[in-house]
């Protein structure tokens, strides 16, 4: 192994979060399957094929960049994929040409994708985002107006494919209130569109907390992230939910596990510090090993004296601060720690597991955040 860490994705966890997902939504509604931020750090090359093994056929990316890895990974299999943020000017032409759908949200981008359609001749297949009170993105209600007159001119030139918004944090019961609003501001807007004469080919508004919390919000398609790589929205979307299905355990399982290995060990005596400053001393006489891996790969410095991993099936903790490339743990009460043993940052050693959400505890980070910040060049492999 070159590297000094290496990520696995699991086939089998995959399958059974899609049944799980699959289930909960019922069959009306497809599913696009959210690869933004590298596939949430599983990594879109490898992430995307096997998602379409598993039967995705809709793809959902943040940019243009993201849209190109994903074709160029799947190798003209026949998906659908979607850009949900930024694409410049000079990419519509490249996204028209290959199929790929796009939000507009500014009226300069409706027009240059008349533009950009022209001038390949075909169809721009666009998704209307609209306002609803998350205030980010999203054509406001004065804008829609002549929205609707672009779609109506050059119906040869825009495909009206979707109106879609985002709900600003469908995952906790404190936005609630909120999230009720938006729902009522968007059926608002789809009913003004209606008026105009005019029908998106798809409804969508439903995040993974959205679909799983909001079945109305379902519509015509969900567009699922997080859920798909085995995590919750949040820790009370997972109890609302076995709540009311009467379960205690996790229904999702975790694609991801993070390994390395151990690459030194040594004594420090009573009294010494360990690593940088003076943040760690040791009150007695211990042993300590360096592990290959430190902020650099993804494991924020805000672990420092408070990160676990797991070493011959027992959970260490980590002592001193965490390097750019390197971390050390204790491993005094561990027997017959040496060099090359195994490191389980993410993952099961023996009757053990370290999940994500223990870094989110040590190091106030949501899965979201650990997941995407994991480099792109730490190898990732499949395993069933």
């Amino acid at each position: 192994m070159l590297a000094t860490s290496k990520i696995t994705i699991s086939r089998k966890a995959l399958e059974s979060n899609y049944r799980f997902i699959r289930n909960q939504i019922g069959n009306d509604a497809k599913i696009s399957w959210v690869v933004k931020g590298n596939a949430y750090g599983h990594g879109i090359e490898m992430f995307a094929p096997l998602a379409v093994a598993c039967g995705a056929e809709h793809f959902s990316v943040f940019d243009a960049s993201e849209a190109y890895r994903v074709k160029k990974s799947l190798q003209d299999k026949e998906v659908q994929i979607m850009i949900m943020g930024m694409v410049e000017d000079q990419h519509l032409e490249w996204a028209i040409e290959n199929d790929i759908e796009f939000y507009v949200f500014e009226p300069d981008r409706l027009e240059a994708a008349v533009r950009a359609a022209r001038k390949v001749g075909k169809k721009a297949k666009v998704h209307v985002e609209v306002e609803t009170g998350m205030n980010r993105i999203g054509y406001e209600a004065h804008e829609l107006p002549h929205v609707a007159e672009l779609l109506l001119k050059y119906p040869d030139l825009l495909q009206f494919q979707g109106l879609c918004t985002h709900f600003a944090g469908a995952e906790s019961i404190a936005n609630y209130v909120r999230v009720t609003q938006q729902r009522k501001v968007y059926k608002r807007i789809l009913n003004w569109f209606a008026n105009q004469g005019l029908q998106p080919d798809i409804k969508h508004v439903a995040c993974s907390a959205a679909a799983i919390r909001y079945p109305p919000t379902r519509l015509d398609m969900v567009r699922i992230g997080i859920l798909q790589y085995g995590f919750w929205p949040s820790r009370e979307t997972l109890i609302e939910h076995n709540s009311k299905v009467n379960r205690q355990d996790n229904p999702l399982e975790r694609l991801i596990s993070w390994k390395s290995q151990v690459m030194d060990t040594k004594t420090v005596k009573t009294g010494e510090y360990v690593g940088y400053g003076t943040s760690y001393m040791a009150t007695k006489e211990m042993k300590v090993a360096t592990i290959p891996i430190g902020y650099g790969h993804g494991f924020t410095r805000s672990l420092s004296n408070a990160g676990r991993v797991l070493i011959r099936g027992k959970r260490v903790g980590v002592i001193g601060m965490v390097n750019m490339n390197a971390i050390t743990v204790d491993i005094s009460q561990v027997d017959h720690v040496g060099r090359g043993d195994e490191v389980v940052i993410i993952g099961n050693q023996g009757e053990l597991e370290l999940g994500v959400s223990a870094f989110g505890e040590f190091s106030q980070q949501v899965n979201y955040e650990l997941l995407t910040r994991l480099p792109m060049d730490i190898p990732r492999e499949i395993v069933d």
